[in-house]
């Protein structure tokens, strides 16, 4: 079931949390919508569920308008953060409640609710504990039990608001893999709101960044980390270090130093003010000049595993400059604290200061 998004305007009073959003979400994908807090997403996947009304534009399930329907006609499963499971009832109540509550006409036999239910159970892998209690299960099997009671009433479209929020890291990291494979094995269209980017890039068919209540850039998970469109999405999706200066031409101006931009390097524009982005592990350490972008002193040195994390202070950045280097790079060049150093970009991203 696709679903399309046209002119959707949404506002708390004189707060515009929705502006002029256009989507095409497509049948069997997951879609991750990212974003910092505020930005709209959550606004946004309860538009979507009927669970709230835009004050303007349409919403499309398949070729079927939904936009004045309710989150009951749009037939969606909805996954809340906090579970929001019944304490007072089982595991097997819990998933089969939506099924017990429709009304008599449409509603399946009790044999057809039990063998349902039980075959979803099976499917997140907790059969074993249908007679048991929300409180007797761990964060991570509630939000599975969730997660199958939403499935039950085979719902066209499945949303979930940061499903993951309330678990530890190491459950988080399961639950999310775990749900990509259940989903492609479902094929059902799925939206869930994150704002851990790390798990919307790792799960997600296709990342919708919000910001501001606009959509800054939809697009593969791979081209939203390596390909940003927008300085926005620069800033919030990885790490990066950031330097102001001015671009004439093909050289990169900050301060004393003079950056040739690399041929396939694609500016926004070929001169003024700019702002560069550049990943700690796409900077290389120098101990010479030669088309450097800034130079600073080393003043701190972490082991991380299989990197090493080096911190230096420059007067061509408002704050630290990291560098991801290899361990192998690392000893290989024997860089002591305290040393100057000069920062080589391998890549960059520049955007013009359109406000200077």
């Amino acid at each position: 079931m696709s679903v399309t998004i046209q002119n959707l305007n949404k506002h708390f009073g004189d707060f515009a949390a929705l502006k002029n959003i256009n989507l095409e979400l497509n049948v069997g994908e997951l879609t991750a919508l990212l974003g910092p807090s505020g930005c709209g997403k959550t606004s946004l996947l309860r538009i979507i569920a009927g669970l709230d009304f835009a004050d303007s534009g349409k919403i499309w399930f398949a070729k079927r308008e939904v936009t004045e329907l309710s989150a009951a006609q749009r037939k969606v499963g909805f996954v809340f953060q906090h579970y929001a499971l019944f304490r007072q009832m089982t595991i097997f109540d819990n998933v089969a409640f939506g099924l017990q509550v429709q009304p008599r006409r449409v509603r399946p036999s009790k044999a057809e609710i039990a063998d349902r239910v039980f075959k979803l159970l099976q499917l997140v892998k907790l059969e074993h504990l249908a007679q048991s209690y929300p409180d007797q299960l761990s964060g991570g099997q509630r939000q599975r039990v969730a997660l199958a009671r939403a499935l039950a009433v085979k719902p066209e479209v499945l949303l979930l608001d940061e499903p993951f929020g309330a678990l530890d890291a190491q459950v988080r990291k399961t639950l999310r893999r775990w749900l990509r494979t259940l989903q492609h094995e479902l094929n059902i269209t799925t939206v869930f709101v994150t704002h851990d980017q790390e798990e919307a890039l790792e799960v997600s068919d296709r990342v919708v960044v919000m910001n501001q209540g606009r959509v800054e850039q939809v697009d593969l998970p791979r081209n939203i980390y390596y390909a940003p469109q927008t300085e926005f999405v620069t800033e919030f999706v990885g790490d990066n270090n950031v330097f102001h200066g001015h671009l004439q031409q093909d050289q990169l101006i900050i301060g004393e130093f003079v950056h040739q931009i690399k041929a396939n390097g694609k500016p926004n524009h070929n001169h003024g003010s700019t702002t560069a982005y550049v990943r700690p592990y796409e900077l290389t350490l120098s101990r010479h000049s030669n088309n450097a972008l800034a130079k600073g002193e080393i003043s701190h040195i972490y082991n991380i595993g299989f990197l090493t994390r080096v911190e230096i202070h420059s007067s061509q950045s408002q704050q630290p400059i990291e560098v991801l280097l290899t361990q192998a790079q690392f000893q290989q060049q024997q860089y002591q604290l305290g040393e100057t150093v000069f920062l080589i970009p391998d890549n960059l991203n520049l955007f013009q200061n359109m406000n200077l």
